[in-house]
């Protein structure tokens, strides 16, 4: 007979009113100390500055009028004047104003795994049909000053007083931007359209929701490229760092994506526990937060929950789709992932600094895991308690973060700013095993 096996406590209040968390898949323990969680989030506003009208388009190298700052771009997607959204691949450098960019993938400058890493490590070689395009942008004239002005500064960012680079030089850089494995997914706007200060900067939750299903949609089309184009990636780790107390290097809304040769520590942890309990994600996840009255909203194909056990106050979104992978969902699964995280941004608003992280199966691993998108508040810095104790200190705790969320939930719902078939709070069904990711799993 089996034993009857009590599900942990993740969550716990004490009798003064201190919240002790406990992650179920990383095992960070955090703490919300009584007297500290309902302090203000802490966020510093300056006195929004009038924009200048002449700068329009052109407030950081990611803007539209400055698209020859970037290095070459692998795809973009435009909308043409019917409403209808095209992606064009691999632009000429001839053409890059021919067309504005909704959303562009480019190469990261810096990149973290460079072309060379992948060379040299493994002999990787550009695939065939990009090092033709890559010699074809080279000899156009339009194409080479693009390159040697991207390089020179690259050079020049590097300590390089007086850049001159050679031929040998701009073809190398051509190899490695075409061969990327660290891409940028760049949205058009910097302010939100009719913008008059500094203070209305274009977030993820000031898209529209069709703009955000086409940048979630580009951003799944590159990780499914980044594996195809190299055979020696493992993981891409996709992630966006709004605002730079959340490590972003520009106020301009982007996502990036990394290819790297390893999962992860904390999917290798992730998949030791998914071999004993395969519906690891449903218990101590899902069920778990329905339980504990954490869910904030969901759809038909997707899941919000208050995150616990986090270093800073997280909201976790988690496909109910049967499909391990993002690519493989089908065009409603993706529009109601896509709609609910568009929600949760809209809803933690413009100033609040954060950082998004996909997770998702490992392309290596049999093991299904359910695609899920963690957005975390950067409200807090780590200090000495928690580097000597490695106890965090959260002053969120998840029972507050759904109180700030909810009720901003509906009044957007109410606006029409979010999608209008997402149930908040106390209308959600919380059916226990949301997830269906074990669904057609080997053996089932």
């Amino acid at each position: 007979m089996q034993p009857l096996m009590k599900q942990p406590e993740y969550v716990a209040t004490l009798a003064d009113g201190t919240v002790k968390q406990l992650n179920p898949f990383t095992g960070t323990e955090v703490w919300t100390v009584a007297g500290r969680g309902n302090r203000p989030l802490g966020i510093q506003q300056r006195d929004p500055q009038p924009l200048d009208p002449a700068k329009a388009g052109a407030h950081c190298v990611f803007c539209e009028r400055r698209y020859r700052e970037t290095p070459p771009e692998k795809a973009r997607v435009v909308r043409s004047l019917d409403g209808a959204w095209h992606t064009q691949r691999l632009v000429p450098a001839e053409n890059l104003d021919a067309t504005v960019a909704e959303f562009r993938r480019i190469p990261n400058l810096f990149e973290i795994l460079s072309y060379n890493y992948w060379h040299a490590n493994y002999g990787y070689e550009l695939p065939g049909d990009l090092r033709a395009h890559a010699a074809t942008y080279l000899a156009s004239a339009a194409g080479h000053a693009h390159l040697e002005g991207i390089v020179k500064a690259k050079m020049k960012a590097t300590g390089i007083a007086d850049p001159n680079p050679t031929a040998d030089d701009l073809l190398e850089a051509a190899h490695g931007f075409f061969a990327s494995g660290h891409d940028v997914i760049v949205a058009r706007r910097h302010f939100v359209d009719g913008a008059t200060d500094d203070a209305a900067l274009a977030s993820a939750g000031t898209l529209s929701l069709d703009e955000h299903r086409q940048f979630i949609g580009l951003t799944v089309e590159a990780m499914q490229d980044l594996f195809a184009m190299n055979r020696y990636a493992r993981y891409v780790a996709v992630f966006q760092n709004w605002l730079r107390p959340a490590g972003a290097s520009l106020d301009h809304l982007h996502k990036q994506l990394v290819a790297i040769d390893e999962r992860g520590v904390q999917h290798g942890l992730a998949l030791e526990r998914l071999r004993a309990n395969p519906d690891l994600y449903n218990e101590d996840a899902a069920n778990y937060a329905a339980f504990k009255n954490l869910v904030i909203a969901e759809n038909d194909f997707a899941l919000a929950f208050a995150g616990f056990g986090h270093r800073y106050p997280t909201i976790e979104i988690y496909s109910k789709s049967e499909a391990p992978d993002p690519w493989d969902h089908r065009p409603d699964e993706m529009r109601d992932m896509s709609n609910l995280i568009h929600a949760m941004h809209a809803a933690t608003g413009v100033a609040v600094p954060a950082n998004e992280e996909w997770h998702y199966r490992p392309i290596d691993s049999e093991a299904p895991m359910p695609w899920r998108v963690i957005l975390k508040w950067r409200i807090s810095t780590l200090a000495g308690f928690e580097g000597a104790t490695k106890i965090y200190l959260n002053t969120i705790d998840p029972y507050s973060l759904r109180d700030r969320v909810v009720p901003v939930l509906y009044r957007l719902r109410a606006e029409g700013a979010i999608a209008d078939d997402i149930k908040i709070a106390t209308e959600c069904v919380c059916r226990p095993n949301p997830l269906r990711y074990t669904v057609n799993r080997k053996g089932q």
